[in-house]
């Protein structure tokens, strides 16, 4: 058994004028809701392995929030920017089978995307939501569409 958490990024700065869309930072809420949420992940016993995140900076920030509450480093994945379902998914498929519990951080419309290929469950996600999906698999190679079940969307707001 397998678990993905697709995580969206906390809520990003959109008040620096001239700024590229990957180089937008996280806002005041952004930087509150994201360590908030990666503390409530630990407190219920989540036991993320692996967290592997879009290049983005409001991404990359939000990916450091999850990965200081369980110790561990943020791996880069440049096609998790802007990334489409299918992109989403492969790039999960290609994790390493030592991670269990593992944790993409992303954009959306993609990891909304992504939560319905996967586990045929329409879901509104708003920034810093995570969706955890269990996949009943031995290897993360063996992820396709349809093969997980959403067990619960967290959001800042419950």
């Amino acid at each position: 058994m397998k678990t993905l958490l697709l995580a969206r990024h906390a809520k990003s700065d959109w008040d620096v004028a001239g700024l590229r869309d990957h180089d937008r930072p996280l806002n005041a809420r952004g930087l509150r809701d994201a360590p908030a949420m990666a503390r409530r992940l630990r407190d219920e016993g989540v036991g993320l392995q692996r967290v592997v995140s879009s290049t983005a900076v409001r991404a990359r920030r939000t990916a450091e929030a999850y990965a200081a509450a369980f110790a561990l480093p943020v791996i880069e994945e440049a096609g998790l920017y802007a990334a489409h379902a299918a992109r989403i998914l492969r790039v999960a498929a290609a994790l390493p089978d030592d991670a269990d519990v593992a944790m993409l951080v992303g954009h959306n419309p993609g990891m909304t995307d992504a939560v319905a290929e996967l586990t045929g469950s329409w879901v509104e996600f708003p920034t810093c939501a995570v969706a955890e999906c269990t996949i009943d698999i031995g290897s993360w190679a063996e992820l396709i569409e349809g093969s997980g079940r959403l067990r619960r969307l967290r959001t800042p707001h419950d």
